[in-house]
C-alpha cells in the first residue's frame, strides 16, 4: 500500500501537475496514493474534493503552457453576465493561437483564434482572454441584446468600493479598434450593431434589457444614472429615467436584498417620491415578461405629464 506522505504546502489543496510536483520533489509513487486521482493527463486533484472553476483553469493552463482561458468561461471570470443556458457545462475553454494545433484533453473546449498583443491578459498566475476580446469571441453566440448588455458591463463605470478598480473594462474607441482588427471574425457584425447600442451608465443586465425595451416601446432614450439633483453629485440617482416628464425607475436586484441597500434604497425611494417624481421599482417578474407592464404604466405616466403641461399653458 502506498503511504500517503503530506504533500508540500503548495499542492496540499488545488490541483496540480505531475511537473510541478516533480519540480517540488514529490516522489512519483507519492501521486498515486489514494488521496490523489487523475483528472486529465499530466493533473491530479484531491479525492473527494471538487476545484473551483479556477482551480480547474489555472491547472489546465499550467497543463498546456501554450493556452489560456477564453470564451464563456473568461466570461464567467470577469462576472460579464452569461445568458443562462451558456457557461453551464463543467467544461473549460481554452485558446491557442491560431498557427497551433487546438487543445484536446478532458474537459477542455479547445479553440484556435487569431491573436495580437494586448488580448491576453494575466489574473492571479492564470493566462485569461481580456473582457474586450472574450466580448467579441462570444459575439457569434449570444443574442444581439445579450451582447449590447456585456459591452454595457464593460464600459461602465466600476464602483472601486465593491470591485476593487477604478477604470471600466473597456472603452467603446477602443472596441470599435478591436473590431476593425479583426474584420472577419465570426460575429464582428454584431459586435458592430452592438456597439452602436452600447451605453455608460446601465450597471447590471436588467437595467440594459429595461432601457432596449423601453426603445423597442418607442420611447425617447432615457437618462441614465439619473440623480434628482443633477448639480449635486451626492444626490439621490436612479438607474434610468425621463428628467423632463419626473420620471424615475429603479431596477430591484438581488443585490438589493440586504438591509444596509435597503435602507438606502428607502431613503432614496422617499427622496423622489416626496419630490413629486412617477417612481418605479421593477423586479424580476417585470424582467421575466418583458417589462410589458411596466412600460404600459411608464406610458400613462408619460402622457399624463404632458397632459398637464398643455393644460397649465
Amino acid at each position: 500500500m502506498v503511504t500517503a506522505k503530506p504533500l508540500p504546502e503548495e499542492l496540499s489543496k488545488l490541483p496540480f501537475t505531475i511537473y510541478q510536483a516533480r519540480a517540488l520533489g514529490v516522489a512519483p509513487n507519492r501521486l498515486r496514493a489514494k488521496d490523489l486521482m487523475g483528472a486529465g493527463r499530466l493533473i491530479r486533484v484531491h479525492t473527494g474534493r471538487e476545484p473551483s472553476i479556477v482551480e480547474r483553469a489555472r491547472v489546465l493552463c499550467a497543463a498546456t503552457p501554450d493556452a489560456w482561458v477564453s470564451h464563456e468561461t473568461a466570461g464567467i471570470f470577469f462576472d460579464l453576465g452569461l445568458p443562462p443556458w451558456l457557461g453551464q457545462e463543467p467544461l473549460i475553454h481554452l485558446s491557442k493561437p491560431h498557427g497551433l494545433p487546438r487543445v484536446r484533453r478532458a474537459g477542455v473546449i479547445g479553440h484556435r483564434v487569431r491573436v495580437i498583443p494586448g488580448e491576453v491578459m494575466e489574473i492571479d498566475g492564470i493566462r485569461v482572454s481580456c473582457p474586450a476580446r472574450t466580448w467579441l469571441d462570444l459575439a457569434h453566440k449570444l443574442p444581439l441584446r445579450y451582447l449590447v448588455a456585456m459591452g454595457d458591463q464593460l464600459i461602465r463605470t466600476p464602483r472601486p468600493e465593491l470591485e476593487f478598480r477604478s477604470l471600466p473594462f473597456a472603452y467603446k474607441e477602443g472596441l470599435r479598434l478591436l473590431i476593425r482588427q479583426h474584420p472577419n471574425m465570426k460575429g464582428v457584425e454584431k459586435a458592430r450593431l452592438a456597439l452602436d447600442e452600447m451605453r455608460v451608465g446601465s450597471d447590471s443586465l436588467p437595467e440594459t434589457f429595461l432601457r432596449l425595451a423601453l426603445l423597442d416601446a418607442r420611447l425617447p432614450e432615457p437618462e441614465l444614472q439619473l440623480r434628482l439633483n443633477p448639480g449635486d453629485p451626492r444626490s439621490p440617482a436612479a438607474d434610468l429615467g425621463y428628467r423632463r416628464h419626473r420620471i424615475a425607475v429603479q431596477y430591484d436586484g438581488a443585490h438589493h436584498r440586504t438591509r444596509e441597500q435597503q435602507s438606502r434604497d428607502n431613503r432614496r425611494d422617499e427622496f423622489f417620491i416626496n419630490a413629486g417624481w412617477s417612481y418605479f421599482k421593477p423586479n424580476a417578474d417585470d424582467l421575466a415578461d418583458g417589462f410589458q407592464d411596466l412600460i404600459a404604466r411608464i406610458k400613462r405616466a408619460y402622457s399624463r405629464h404632458d397632459a398637464g403641461s398643455l393644460s397649465a399653458r
